[in-house]
């Protein structure tokens, strides 16, 4: 088959790079001149005048990501090379936190529950007996629960410093406002998909390099068309006397198209639709309109040769102090001193953010800075980095139409806005091809 696949993001790439596994020629639309979406590298300069490639917000995996992975190894990425894998650890900057040790599961939750530093033995209890619970009813809720009300029986420090840091870092949607089902099921195969499932990975390489840019390498080399700068502008379902089942993308005919773009710019186009076609594309796409959106913000700083105790530390945020975790890129793939501060679920403007976070480095990190001042590199504000993951959402079909089929984190599906949510929903819409 003649594949058209539209944006070039994780999404896109991985739903070419699966097509193309399956024997179909593929092409590949992409409006702008990079490849990765929402997580590529972007070039920029550093106080000192250096240049530096930096992501366009960070981004961390974990060994559950079966999928992503796996596209990552077929495309020429070694995941031991390009990923720094550690247990699960959320520790702060005092030392106080969780962090599992590297034990088989279930053993590893248990030992770093009991072994967490600054919960009493009342908290640990209490996380152990609502776990339990969660267990026991097969990770499963009501669906109208927010993750607030799910953990009502836990002890306010646990919810503090494990719930609320795991459920805006996984679902970008504050506790009281997010899928207490879809939480379950990111804890679920995350703690309990067999050992070093909730490991952390962190790339070490940038965004780009790390899967998209490869997989564009690999793709060329295959022989699929790749048309980075070219904008799709029209869609269209030619009639059986014109080419049975065929697709007109741009002027092109193709007999599929895998639709790739972020929802915004997907609803905007097919809700425009014209001919036979039309209804199916413009009920999609106000289904698509109507989610929705998150803000992520990640603020990169210079603190001289600054260097944490932990690549990533988890950070106690309020209204004033709004980031939730700091990483170390000089421990990554940086120069020494880089931090990159991650707000999710952001709200500020651009100014008032990035004063908030100059102020709460020096409050939080206090003598981990060396005495350095932190000196503002860039901030990077994604506005609708990803939907709102609330209890109940309908997210838009995986089928669109015939031979027009749409891929990306927020297509429906069990997982929130996450880069292996997007390389799953881009396999299975390129399987679904056969």
């Amino acid at each position: 088959m003649q594949v058209a696949v539209v944006g070039g993001g994780w999404a896109g790439m991985a739903a070419a790079v699966t097509a193309t596994e399956a024997g179909h020629r593929v092409t590949v639309f992409e409006a702008t001149r990079t490849w990765g979406g929402r997580a590529r590298a972007m070039p920029t300069t550093l106080p000192d005048g250096s240049a530096v490639l930096l992501d366009n917000g960070q981004h961390i995996l974990i060994g559950a990501y079966a999928d992503t992975l796996a596209l990552m190894r077929t495309v020429g990425v070694d995941p031991k090379q390009a990923l720094l894998r550690l247990p699960l650890t959320l520790l702060f900057p005092d030392g106080l936190g969780l962090q599992l040790p590297d034990w088989p599961m279930p053993l590893d939750v248990l030992g770093g529950i009991w072994s967490a530093r600054g919960w009493s033995v009342a908290d640990k209890w209490s996380l152990l007996r609502t776990t339990s619970s969660w267990q026991m009813a097969g990770f499963r809720c009501a669906t109208a629960t927010t993750v607030t009300d799910l953990c009502r029986g836990l002890a306010p420090k646990v919810i503090q410093t494990l719930i609320e840091p795991l459920c805006v870092s996984a679902l970008n949607t504050p506790p009281e406002r997010s899928s207490g089902q879809v939480f379950l099921r990111v804890l679920k195969d995350s703690l309990l998909s067999g050992r070093g499932s909730s490991n952390l990975l962190l790339p070490r390489t940038d965004l780009s390099a790390l899967f998209p840019d490869a997989a564009a390498a690999w793709l060329g080399q295959r022989g699929a068309s790749l048309r980075p700068g070219c904008r799709v502008e029209q869609l269209e379902l030619l009639s059986p006397a014109q080419a049975p089942s065929q697709w007109r993308v741009n002027d092109e005919a193709f007999d599929a198209v895998l639709w790739a773009t972020s929802p915004s710019v997907a609803s905007q186009l097919l809700g425009q639709a014209r001919g036979e076609a039309a209804p199916a594309l413009q009920a999609w796409a106000l289904t698509a309109s109507q989610l929705q959106h998150e803000g992520i913000a990640t603020v990169y700083l210079q603190a001289g040769s600054t260097r944490l105790p932990q690549p990533m530390l988890a950070l106690r945020s309020s209204a004033e102090c709004p980031a939730q975790f700091v990483f170390d890129r000089g421990q990554l793939d940086g120069p020494a001193g880089l931090l990159a501060f991650v707000v999710s679920a952001s709200t500020d403007e651009r100014a008032v953010l990035q004063g908030k976070v100059l102020q709460q480095a020096q409050a939080h990190l206090g003598g981990l800075l060396r005495g350095s001042s932190p000196v503002l590199v860039q901030t990077v504000l994604e506005k609708r980095a990803t939907f709102a993951c609330t209890p109940g959402l309908q997210r838009p079909a995986q089928h669109i139409a015939p031979g027009l089929l749409a891929c990306g984190d927020y297509v429906d599906g069990p997982y929130p806005a996450t880069l292996e949510g997007a390389v799953q929903s881009g396999k299975s819409a390129a399987l679904a091809l056969a």
